[in-house]
């Protein structure tokens, strides 16, 4: 059956958590994946997954992803479902249908070894922050900007995607975003000139990041083709991604540290330099004076 599907497809559905395996199973290849698990709602997951409940729910009926864990009368969602929600919308938007992303889980988890995989698909899918989404009505962000928030800038706020209309209320994906904007605009920078910035600064960090990710798959996933990794190497991939998550991390903060010192350096001596060059002429009128 798997050999009816484009083995692209089979390479990123390879990489699913074997949810049929114990959890003590699928957190054995590395204690960072023990302590990154996560608990949601459904109405959380959809939200985190760029989904709807609606969706979820749907995925759940075709066994694409599995039931929650119920606790009483609530489910509760981890984040193997989360990862699994990812691939499956980026499988979706590449074009394939349910009914083979379903058909194909099924064919992997019957006999084609998803344990040798287990742990990739959370280090490379999981979230890489620890916050969580905040809800804000349009008079809470005005609040919150302390009457500043113009709504006129609101579009351009959500193309950012710096915040996702949900019915009447806005969802921050970022909240430390929101609460830096807003500290911003109180000491006087305008909301559309921040964007204005935040837009330059998307541009450049998404191709930094395409590079960095491109990086991990060259050196860590390459070899291994479109296949799955062999027995017992799965484990160490799963670490060795866990282990340079962190690190990208500190090499992206180090790098903005640099340029941020560069600039406001560089900002701050042209700004000196015309202060010197305003005394020195103000000593010279002086001078010529007496």
């Amino acid at each position: 059956m798997v050999g009816r599907y484009d083995c692209r497809m089979k390479g990123i559905l390879g990489r699913l958590s074997p949810f049929s395996q114990p959890a003590t199973a699928r957190r054995s290849g590395s204690e960072a994946l023990a302590t990154a698990v996560r608990e949601y709602t459904i109405d959380e997951l959809a939200r985190q997954a760029g989904t709807t409940v609606r969706n979820v729910r749907a995925y759940q009926d075709r066994g694409i992803i599995p039931p929650p864990e119920r606790r009483g009368r609530a489910g509760v969602y981890g984040a193997d479902h989360l990862s699994r929600l990812r691939i499956v919308g980026q499988l979706l938007a590449r074009g394939y249908t349910l009914s083979s992303i379903g058909e194909l889980i099924e064919a992997l988890a019957q006999g084609h070894n998803l344990a040798q995989v287990i742990g990739i698909e959370s280090a490379v899918a999981s979230p890489w922050t620890d916050e969580q989404p905040a809800l804000y009505t349009l008079p809470e962000l005005v609040k919150l900007f302390e009457g500043n928030f113009d709504p006129r800038v609101l579009a351009s706020v959500v193309d950012l995607d710096i915040l996702q209309q949900q019915g009447g209320k806005f969802v921050a994906p970022s909240p430390k975003m929101i609460i830096a904007a807003a500290e911003l605009v109180k000491i006087g920078i305008p909301l559309a000139d921040m964007l204005e910035v935040v837009s330059q600064l998307r541009a450049n960090v998404e191709r930094a990041a395409e590079a960095m990710v491109q990086l991990i798959d060259k050196h860590l996933l390459e070899k291994y083709g479109d296949g799955l990794p062999p027995p017992g190497e799965s484990a160490e991939i799963g670490d060795l991604i866990w282990r340079l998550r962190p690190l990208v991390e500190m090499a992206v903060h180090a790098e903005v540290s640099r340029a941020m010192q560069r600039a406001a350096t560089q900002h701050l001596g042209d700004r000196l330099s015309h202060v010197l060059e305003e005394f020195e002429r103000a000593r010279g009128r002086a001078d010529t004076e007496v």
